[in-house]
């Protein structure tokens, strides 16, 4: 099978293409690297010739919910063109699990205009929403590190290895197109905390100092509107395990 995955080189494309690498499939890196930009548009459409199945990772680090929200609406749009035109059978793309749960957050409000986009194009799509990824507090932390100092939110999430989810986006690839995936990890955490525990293992050098969420958002992600339900896939490694992993140091890298 030919599988084209938009974000490639990102923390879970990354890990997807390694999964499909080992799995036998043959692998289209969409990167501007290699020619392709996704949200203009250009060389997507002969990056996708011969392709069976496209995988989205992308995203898009920014506060700012309507250059989000563009961004989400149209590299989604526009893989679903591309697709359509090179005869690609399957789209599946990454979401985040209780983003319907947590809507007045700019960025869960992206996602969602991101799924509704997808969904409306020619090509069956299946949607994986997958929790915060164990990854995730090491890129909040180094996003919000001002000095030695690193403020980091506290949410309260039930986060999953990207290499799990890397692997959950390729047997999905592999399966036939349809509905609403949700994945998370075994364990309940605060988001801050974690970044605590890595900073402690790997950057002893960082103070991480969490900061309560105010507002709407924050009194929804305490409620757990992050967090697994009944019909959530539950897989991967513990926080603690992989945090004593090669995937924790190569993060670090």
């Amino acid at each position: 099978m030919r599988i084209a995955i938009a974000g490639g080189t990102g923390v879970v494309g990354g890990y997807a293409a390694d999964a499909a690498e080992a799995a036998g499939h043959d692998v289209v890196v969409l990167t501007r690297h290699s020619g392709v930009d996704v949200a203009r548009g250009e060389g997507l459409s002969a990056a996708l010739e011969g392709v069976d199945v496209v995988i989205d990772t992308l995203n898009l680090l920014t506060l700012k919910g309507s250059a989000t929200k563009e961004f989400f609406v149209t590299t989604s749009r526009n893989l679903q063109d591309a697709a359509a035109r090179q005869g690609v059978a399957h789209l599946v793309s990454l979401s985040i699990v209780g983003i319907d749960r947590a809507p007045s957050y700019p960025y869960y409000q992206a996602k969602l205009a991101q799924e509704a986009t997808v969904t409306k194009g020619k090509v069956p799509v299946t949607i994986l929403r997958a929790t915060q990824f164990h990854e995730f507090p090491v890129q909040m932390m180094r996003w919000l590190r001002r000095g030695r100092l690193a403020f980091v939110p506290r949410l309260r999430s039930q986060p999953v290895a990207a290499r799990t989810v890397g692997e959950h986006l390729i047997r999905l690839a592999t399966e036939r197109p349809g509905g609403t995936i949700e994945l998370a990890g075994p364990e309940v955490h605060d988001i801050a905390d974690l970044a605590r525990r890595y900073a402690a293992a790997h950057e002893p050098q960082i103070r991480v100092i969490g900061l309560p969420v105010p507002g709407k958002y924050g009194r929804q992600v305490r409620a757990g509107a992050l967090l697994a339900t009944d019909g959530t896939t539950i897989d991967g490694p513990t926080f603690d395990q992989w945090l004593s992993s090669d995937d924790a140091k190569r993060i670090g890298r």
